[in-house]
């Protein structure tokens, strides 16, 4: 399981980059990859928590959103080794 944070680090192009970004999100989604994305608050970027892919594929995948390859944000990866679980989060531990 995983927690990636994409942090602003140069707004400027982010209106221009938008519609690949929400694709990317999009496929993240399709492939399986994402459970949830949400924004950073107050405005600092965006948050995603991650499940189903290996650290070096989901390292991968994040360089491909735009706003990575280009800048706008930069984004740590956070690997989270799950030890309890609520019964509704049981479906992690597989």
């Amino acid at each position: 399981m995983f927690v990636v944070t994409l942090t602003f680090a140069d707004k400027s192009r982010a209106g221009e980059l938008m519609e690949g970004h929400k694709a990317w999100i999009q496929r993240g989604f399709e492939q399986g990859y994402f459970l949830m994305v949400g924004s950073l608050q107050p405005n600092r970027g965006g948050g995603i928590i991650a499940h189903g892919a290996s650290l070096e594929k989901l390292e991968g995948f994040v360089a491909e959103d735009p706003f990575v390859a280009e800048g706008v944000v930069t984004a740590e990866i956070l690997e989270i080794t799950p030890a309890r679980f609520d019964d509704r989060l049981e479906f992690l531990a597989a």
